[in-house]
């Protein structure tokens, strides 16, 4: 018989029906007059119930329908009497496919996250890691709609590049040699030319500078795929590998690139809202009971739009009424994530796009504001900014932080050149970069999302090694 998923069996009403199901062991309770076992599949966060009559079944397969074992059940679908559950299976036969003994690491009792990412390939089975993943999907999924809809081509980027995307974060190199007999200089600099490439090159931090191409030929693209950073940074909101959404897009400015990342974020979270009731609502039961009330409090509100600089004021303004920080927010400090959050769930209680950082803190490529270049008002509720600022516009979100950064790109060759010269930068593998500001430079702008910490605050998680299959930490790279 061919086998029905159980997210289809749930919505059937065609009781009477022979069905068959297969999944892995939820529970399983015996009394003498009937076996209850609670069958999921990971098609859905619910079980369908699987009724047994003992004496249609032997007891010798009974015994062995133990937790996290995986079997096939075939029977009639009744109309179910228990409450909660609209109908059961009436089983006639019962197979085993896989045995579960009593070691299995991921029986019924309540286990930390940090004991079950010590099993992260047994972790799936979970309630809570199968609503993670099935969200993780929709989540994937939407933003792929979002831009289609929009006129966004998907653009594929490179993995391997000889390129920093300056700025962006440390690098792990990729290599042919062999680390133990390296050819090096007189200076003690490794040679290259008899590597795979011919010359040194790493695991991309980000897609971007590639994409600056892509939508300077096609006027609108993105790309969605992994990106890789070797920070030893062991805290809840980082990983060495991630994946990044950076769309870009020609001929937009500051203002229509808000409008964008807001509109953007708000899509995935209505996505989310209309597609993952079942598991938003557990996890709202079981992680975060303002999960809900929170996606929904999105939609309703319309981001703030504020200039660092009254960021800058509001923060102190704060510290002078008593609170306490525990690191400086000074004009020209980058902001820690305990000041983005500050502003964003006590100050104005909705998510906040930052705009007009200082340049020091900022990338290369980011378009500079004219009105302050040497210094100057960022014309907003009088704020007076004292040096440079760029065009940034980062989205900061409750609970993250940080959750988009994004900028006006320079489109003028001079200006640009003229930065990079300002921070000595090396120009050796910037050159194709440098010369898209040379033939037919056009205005754009574009933003990148860390995919796993829109998948955090979608699901209410508190650790982003729990929003991706397997992570990847320093020190860690098991599964």
């Amino acid at each position: 018989m061919k086998r029905t998923k159980i997210i289809d069996v749930l919505k059937s009403t065609e009781y009477g029906k022979d069905i068959c199901v297969k999944g892995w062991v939820r529970t399983h309770r015996s009394s003498k007059a009937v076996d209850f076992i609670a069958l999921n599949d990971g098609s859905t966060i619910k079980n369908v119930q699987v009724v047994v009559d003992p004496t249609q079944v032997s007891e010798e397969i009974l015994k062995q329908v133990t937790t996290g074992a995986c079997i096939c059940a075939t029977g009639k679908l009744v109309e179910s009497p228990a409450a909660g559950q609209p109908s059961e299976i009436q089983a006639e036969t019962i197979e085993i496919y896989g045995l579960c003994g009593n070691d299995y690491p991921m029986q019924k009792k309540g286990q930390s996250f940090e004991a079950m990412r010590k099993n992260a390939h047994m972790r799936l089975r979970t309630n809570t890691f199968g609503a993670v993943m099935r969200i993780r999907h929709n989540m994937a999924m939407a933003i792929h709609t979002y831009f289609h809809e929009h006129g966004f081509f998907y653009f594929h980027t490179p993995l391997i590049t000889a390129s920093d995307c300056e700025g962006a974060g440390n690098m792990f190199q990729v290599t042919t040699k062999n680390l133990y007999d390296l050819k090096k200089d007189e200076d003690g600099k490794i040679i290259y030319d008899d590597d795979f490439f011919g010359e040194q090159t790493s695991l991309t931090v980000s897609g971007q500078l590639e994409g600056e191409l892509g939508a300077t030929a096609l006027g609108a693209i993105y790309t969605f795929g992994p990106t890789f950073r070797a920070e030893n940074s062991n805290t809840p909101r980082h990983l060495a590998e991630f994946w990044m959404v950076e769309p870009e897009v020609a001929f937009i400015d500051q203002e229509e690139l808000m409008d964008l990342e807001e509109d953007f974020i708000k899509y995935c979270v209505r996505w989310a809202l209309d597609h993952c009731k079942d598991d938003l609502e557990f996890l709202n039961k079981m992680i975060d009971k303002t999960l809900i009330e929170r996606l929904e409090g999105v939609l309703k509100e319309t981001f703030v739009r504020l200039p660092y600089t009254e960021g800058i004021n509001i923060l102190q303004e704060a510290i002078k009424n008593g609170k306490k920080f525990e690191f400086p927010c000074n004009w020209g400090d980058d902001l820690a994530s305990e000041h983005e959050r500050y502003l964003v769930e006590e100050h104005f209680k909705k998510p906040v796009i930052m705009t007009d950082y200082p340049r020091a803190f900022k990338s290369f490529y980011m378009k500079q504001n004219e009105d302050t270049a040497d210094g100057g008002s960022v014309g907003y509720k009088g704020a007076v900014a004292p040096g440079p600022t760029m065009q940034g516009t980062d989205v900061l979100f409750p609970q993250i932080g940080e959750i988009i950064g994004g900028s006006v790109r320079e489109e003028s060759y001079d200006k640009l050149m003229s930065e990079v010269e300002r921070r000595e930068m090396d120009q050796t593998h910037l050159w194709w970069y440098l010369d898209t500001r040379k033939w037919g430079s056009c205005p754009h702008a574009g933003f990148g999302l860390g995919f796993e910490r829109l998948i955090l605050f979608v699901t209410g998680m508190q650790n982003i090694r729990d929003v991706i299959p397997f992570p990847r930490t320093p020190k860690s790279a098991e599964f």
